[in-house]
């Protein structure tokens, strides 16, 4: 049987055009983490919620969801961290997670400054654009793999739900700038982009939720956009997934395929 996977995909960063002079808002990252369907059934979902029952033991009926932003704060659930010797335990266990699960990372990110000059009024939408980009990412491993996948993405309401299903319908129906709507038709299952809430307690999307900011970070230290990538714990993550980006088969190049930067 042809394998089946699922795209999860997360944001770091604000996704309109709105004080892009600020660098905390001026880069956009859009993650997408490639699951192979059984082994996100039988090993890295239960595995996620065996390291939270482990650390932060609660009713299965109220499942805690790891939200980076939450946890960087000790918020709610996350009030344990507050103790050294708990976080360092927790942080041990989280690397070895994204070390030791098998998934596949494609993350593009955009400034927004550069392309709203370069192309004003007919600038795409940022979110749109970086998801047309990981979509052809994605179609193309598949493709590589003979294999078939669909995508998920995290609900943000409404309006925007819709116009990301409509950018989703129109890669899908009518291709893009470097593809046909075949190459999209062909390894996809779905026409139609699934949207989760985090309170849902997805897996996937916690873990792209986890790993969008620190390699947005890298991407940007790495283009000479910041002088460091950030606090230490983000570093170690970068460490413990430097294996998981897609790449060029035959010569290894993860730029263009695992890490995007459109400017």
């Amino acid at each position: 049987m042809q394998s089946r996977y699922r795209l999860y995909v997360d944001e770091s960063g604000d996704h309109t055009y709105h004080e892009i002079d600020d660098p905390a808002k001026r880069y956009l990252g859009l993650i997408g983490c490639i699951i192979e369907s059984e082994n996100y059934r039988t090993k890295l979902q239960p595995e996620l919620e065996n390291l939270k029952q482990k650390h932060f033991p609660h009713n299965p009926d109220e499942p805690i969801i790891l939200h980076r932003s939450d946890l960087i704060n000790k918020r709610g659930p996350f009030w344990r961290l507050r103790e050294k010797v708990n976080e360092n335990a927790f942080n041990l266990d989280l690397l070895a997670f994204f070390k030791e699960q098998e998934y596949t990372i494609i993350e593009v990110v955009i400034d927004k400054k550069t392309h709203i000059i370069r192309y004003q009024e007919a600038a795409f939408h940022p979110y749109h654009y970086c998801l047309v980009v990981l979509l052809e990412r994605f179609c193309g491993w598949l493709h590589f793999h003979n294999a078939k996948g669909d995508v998920l993405s995290e609900s943000r309401g409404g309006t925007e739900d819709r116009e990301l299903k409509g950018a989703y319908a129109r890669a899908y129906n009518d291709g893009t700038q470097f593809r046909e709507p075949s190459f999209f038709q062909s390894a996809l299952t779905s026409k139609e982009i699934k949207l989760k809430r985090k309170n849902e307690n997805i897996a996937g999307l916690q873990l792209a939720d986890l790993l969008a900011y620190p390699i947005k970070q890298e991407i940007l230290f790495e283009d000479n956009r910041i002088s460091d990538i950030g606090d230490v714990f983000g570093k170690e993550v970068c460490k413990a997934i430097m294996t998981k980006y897609n790449k060029h088969f035959y010569n290894g190049r993860i730029y263009g395929y695992g890490k995007v930067f459109l400017k």
